[in-house]
């Protein structure tokens, strides 16, 4: 067996309705002024009305940021930063999707009184040192499994991202209460599981650091996902598959976390920075084509995965299996009513090359993919997805 090392967040609360018990939780934790990080669309829809009166009974001081975008630029950031700052926060909550949880993870860093590093300073693995206030995160999407991830995605171009990698990024507690993604829209819904199937997929093919640990979480996180996605997609009030999904999400998350993810997410993160696609859309779209690409160097592996996510699978080899694989893959937007090809999603086809260019930056991510991936391999699978 390889050495490996696994590492994930020290706790993790499933339950549907404990969100309410939030001020409790940071109380617990010797909070007294508590900042929480979130988006616009979370303060507008109220989904912290029954959540913040715990903090006033607690007697905490409570501040929100809001103004969370999505594929945060620096300046939310350091916004951001600089009110957990001028408040002294020493408690932080990131509530909301991604985005939101990306940048707590950096207010709890950046905020800390102790803290003499700057963004620019460390970005890139393992450059992040020191300490960090508490850390507590509440997704609101079944999706990018930041909740237990060491990483933090920042938009620092009019198109580039860069992540900072490091396991002080690590929160302290991860919070799944199915009533918070209640009313999330079908296509959120289908877009986020998807990609949180992505993150289990990439995690189990990754070429570096696969380990059983994370072989096994990313095995489960598919089963959930598998079963529960169309269920949550059409029928959005259902608590159980809702609840099943946000597990699901949060086990792919700790998968990838320690197995990391590659070309998918490579050649997705373009099409975030230059068209704004939403970052589980960008994923699925790539999906099969990089499956495909990908099968001659890990049909084995692909083989495996096939029985967890294909209803009536046929028997037959590794390559028929993968095949059956990529054929459910395919058949998951149209299903979910998402776009399936980069030119419904408002890709133009003269853009192609240039999609290529920019996924090639992304090498972080390109030696953990199963096969080696040049510019043209990259042109050529934009190209299939057109």
């Amino acid at each position: 067996m390889s050495p490996f090392l696994f590492a994930t967040t020290a706790q993790i609360l499933c339950e549907s309705g404990s969100a309410v018990r939030l001020a409790e939780l940071c109380k617990e934790r010797g909070a007294t002024r508590v900042m929480i990080v979130t988006d616009p669309g979370i303060t507008k829809l109220g989904m912290l009305n029954d959540i913040l009166p715990g903090f006033a009974k607690a007697g905490m001081a409570v501040e929100i940021f809001d103004a969370v975008q999505a594929d945060p630029p620096e300046s939310v950031v350091m916004a951001a930063v600089d009110q957990g700052r001028a408040m002294h926060a020493d408690l932080v909550v990131g509530f909301g999707g991604g985005s939101s949880m990306d940048v707590a993870k950096l207010v709890a860093f950046l905020a800390h009184p102790g803290c003499q590093q700057q963004l620019a300073d460390i970005y890139g693995v393992g450059n992040a040192k020191g300490q960090r206030l508490p850390l507590i995160q509440v997704p609101t999407t079944a999706g990018t499994g930041s909740e237990v991830t060491q990483i933090s995605i920042i938009t620092t171009g009019e198109t580039t991202k860069m992540g900072v990698v490091s396991p002080i990024l690590l929160p302290d507690m991860a919070l799944l209460d199915a009533d918070l993604t209640l009313g999330l829209p079908p296509a959120v819904t289908a877009a986020t599981g998807i990609d949180a199937m992505v993150h289990a997929i990439e995690a189990y093919t990754s070429k570096v650091k696969k380990n059983p640990l994370s072989d096994m979480l990313a095995r489960e996180a598919l089963r959930l996902l598998a079963a529960n996605l169309d269920e949550a997609v059409h029928n959005g009030s259902n608590r159980e598959a809702r609840q099943a999904m946000l597990l699901g999400a949060l086990l792919a998350g700790q998968a990838f976390a320690n197995a990391p993810v590659a070309a998918v997410h490579a050649l997705a993160y373009p099409l975030g920075g230059h068209f704004h696609i939403p970052h589980g859309l960008s994923n699925a779209l790539v999906l099969p084509a990089v499956i495909e690409f990908n099968a001659s160097a890990a049909e084995d592996l692909y083989a495996e995965l096939a029985p967890l996510l294909v209803k009536n699978l046929k028997a037959g080899n590794a390559s028929s299996l993968t095949e059956q694989l990529v054929a459910e893959l395919s058949d998951l937007s149209p299903r979910c009513k998402l776009p399936t090809r980069l030119r419904d999603a408002g890709v133009p086809e003269d853009m192609l090359p240039q999609l290529a260019k920019d996924a090639m930056l992304q090498q972080r991510l390109l030696v953990n993919n199963p096969r080696e991936l040049t510019e043209a391999d990259a042109l050529a699978i934009y190209r299939k997805a057109f």
